[in-house]
């Protein structure tokens, strides 16, 4: 596992870099090196610039249902002006992350282990798919709609993502339509079904 994580960390290197005119065109400029987030010790040192979040993944069994660590504003404050995130993505075999988008930053997701079918969905309606093997690199645009999903239930897979915003947002489709106060009858309309559909849509998702 020792040597998985440090070609993790690699990898996550080699993402950053590959952002690097993602993210410049990303958040607004700040007019300093860095923003120090409120409450950190008066004492800058490099304790501010480390996240050590992602060392739960040292030595861990694979998760048994899809798992996302982000490494973006709200865990690693120092990022405010910086224009970069990431989150490292754990998909057991069979499960999907399902349709979302990020309003606010593009994708680029670095497959490290396993395999994924991919898709995103462009403001034509148009689907674009591919499947993925170890060591591809695949970019979802900023705002569209896309997914991720393991097809082989027998094999997990692991993928880095780094994105050109501090802060790039997750909108996940299903949640945003049915975990949400729409009423069960604009939904039933919108879909052209009926409210016991919908409500059962609802259930399923944990509503």
């Amino acid at each position: 596992m020792a040597s998985r994580f440090e070609f993790i960390i690699f990898s996550m290197t080699l993402s950053f870099a590959a952002i690097f005119h993602m993210a410049m065109a990303g958040d607004p400029d700040i007019l300093s090196d860095f923003i120090v987030p409120l409450g950190s010790p008066p004492v800058v040192d490099g304790n501010l610039f480390t996240f050590t979040g992602m060392r739960q993944l040292v030595g861990a069994p694979p998760p048994d249902k899809f798992k996302v660590l982000k490494a973006s504003l709200a865990e690693f404050p120092i990022l405010n002006g910086q224009s970069v995130s990431m989150a490292v993505l754990q998909y057991p075999g069979g499960s999907v992350n399902p349709p979302h988008t990020h309003p606010r930053a593009s994708e680029l997701l670095f497959l490290l282990d396993g395999s994924l079918q991919v898709g995103i969905v462009d403001t034509t309606n148009k689907l674009y798919t591919q499947t993925l093997q170890e060591g591809d690199i695949f970019v979802f645009p900023k705002g569209l709609v896309h997914f991720q999903y393991n097809v082989d239930a027998n094999k997990p897979a692991f993928a880095v993502s780094a994105f050109g915003s501090a802060n790039a947002g997750t909108v996940s489709i299903p949640n945003a339509v049915f975990n949400t106060s729409i009423s069960d009858a604009v939904l039933a309309t919108s879909f052209k079904t009926d409210v016991s559909t919908i409500q059962k849509l609802k259930a399923g998702l944990g509503h």
